[in-house]
């Protein structure tokens, strides 16, 4: 059960966060790999981590 939580919270994350930033960029493979406290996290340090794989990816800060 947990398993599937964690999967469906980074799923919608990349959708809503990720995803549109990459719009724009070229074509590339990317997989997230979820560590053992990513399972203890909340919904907001996920959302941050998503946003730091964002900022590395597109070099853009501007997170809104």
């Amino acid at each position: 059960m947990d398993r599937n939580r964690l999967k469906r919270r980074l799923r919608e994350l990349v959708r809503t966060e990720l995803l549109p930033a990459l719009g724009s960029q070229p074509p590339l493979d990317l997989a997230i790999r979820a560590r053992g406290e990513a399972y203890r996290a909340t919904f907001d340090g996920l959302r941050q981590d998503v946003l730091a794989i964002r900022i590395r990816l597109t070099g853009d800060e501007a997170v809104g």
